[in-house]
């Protein structure tokens, strides 16, 4: 097997072939990953950033984010920064790349980049507002 992955053997360009045809299973990812798009409609950096914002996690982080500001409390806004983070780790890291890169490809799904904009942008309007008065800007 090892022969095989590192191209020695004579069958490993057939073998990497078949890994790389597309397959019935990889043609339904969309099925799988959003189930409610509809063919022929492409997704969005907004519509992504929708998606994501409106996930359960997002929807308790942004309520704990509006509870932490309206009390001023600069360790609620480090936690929830930290949380915020997370969040945005698990969006870009943790999903099989491959999958992610089939669903791009199919249009199911957009770039997360507007999701991690504005996260970014919450994080740091939190950081600056929830700052002592006498060392803010």
């Amino acid at each position: 097997m090892r022969k095989i992955l590192a191209g020695r053997h004579p069958s490993a360009g057939l073998g990497a072939l078949f890994l790389l045809h597309p397959t019935a299973a990889l043609a339904e990812v969309c099925e799988k990953i959003r189930p409610n798009w509809e063919p022929g409609t492409p997704a969005t950096a907004l519509g992504e950033a929708l998606y994501l914002f409106t996930t359960l996690p997002a929807i308790i982080l942004l309520i704990a984010s509006v509870l932490a500001v309206l009390k001023r409390s600069q360790w609620g806004t480090l936690g929830l920064v930290v949380l915020w983070t997370g969040l945005v780790s698990i969006v870009t890291f943790v999903d099989d790349p491959f999958v992610d890169a089939q669903a791009l490809a199919e249009g199911c799904v957009g770039a997360p980049s507007l999701f991690i904009g504005a996260v970014a942008a919450i994080c740091i309007a939190m950081i600056l507002f929830t700052m002592p008065r006498d060392t803010r800007l």
